[in-house]
């Protein structure tokens, strides 16, 4: 039943993406922009990771992807509040995981969509990485955005407006891109911006995702980039389900 339900809802949700097949490619256009006019600058650079300036900087613009993207899903709930969506799936007996989790895993399919047309981009512009790291790295793109689209969501269901809830989201995705390392990596920051950098929980899907994209899947990061991207899918998506039973959505 309640995978049923999952199917239900994502489907209804796959449906209204397929009809703007322009907003979903819109989504990698800041991406895509520091692809290729960032990317060039660091060629050559030493960045104090293992790898070239590709391995370092496409992981990072592939969470980047998921942050901002999953972290504002939550606007298409507040426009279904105002619309009366919600207060008709209130009524039905679709199970409030599912609502949650149907959504998110819509969310969850466009991302990871979108991250393998910018790293056949990125293979274009010099990326090098191994299929295995590839595939671990959209791995992590898919429980990074879970979790993010699941508390958006989440938090949708307690706000009222988008003006409340965009500069919350700001508030929260800025500093989060600006001390996990997305760009560069922390390695070439001063000791205490590092030692900050280890509260954020997407400094360690980068560390993971870096070190994928050079071969290495044994490392310490590698075990913490899981452990915290699962914990961190865990933790979301039970918080997010009980908004949602809480709220009736």
């Amino acid at each position: 039943m309640l995978v049923h339900d999952i199917l239900l809802v994502f489907g209804r949700y796959a449906r209204q993406t397929l009809r703007s097949r322009f907003q979903m490619l819109f989504g990698m256009l800041m991406p895509l922009l520091y692809l290729l006019f960032f990317g060039p600058l660091l060629t050559g650079l030493p960045l104090g990771s293992p790898g070239d300036s590709w391995q370092v900087l496409v992981p990072g613009l592939l969470l980047q992807l998921s942050l901002f993207g999953a972290s504002f899903a939550g606007f298409a709930v507040i426009i279904e509040k105002q619309s009366g969506v919600v207060e008709r799936m209130r009524v039905t007996p679709v199970s409030r995981l599912a609502l949650l989790l149907g959504r998110a895993l819509r969310d969850t399919a466009v991302f990871v969509f979108q991250a393998v047309l910018l790293v056949l981009v990125a293979v274009a512009l010099g990326l090098r990485a191994p299929l295995g790291g590839v595939l671990i790295g959209f791995g992590f793109v898919a429980l990074l955005t879970v979790s993010l689209a699941s508390l958006s969501y989440a938090l949708a269901m307690k706000l009222s407006t988008p003006q409340e809830f965009g500069p919350v989201i700001n508030a929260i995705a800025m500093p989060s891109m600006l001390l996990s390392g997305l760009m560069l990596p922390m390695a070439l920051a001063p000791g205490w911006l590092d030692a900050l950098s280890h509260v954020m929980p997407l400094r360690y899907l980068v560390d993971a995702m870096r070190d994928a994209y050079v071969g290495t899947y044994t490392s310490a990061s590698m075990l913490y980039g899981l452990l915290v991207a699962a914990g961190f899918a865990a933790l979301a998506l039970t918080a997010g389900t009980a908004v949602f039973r809480r709220t009736g959505g």
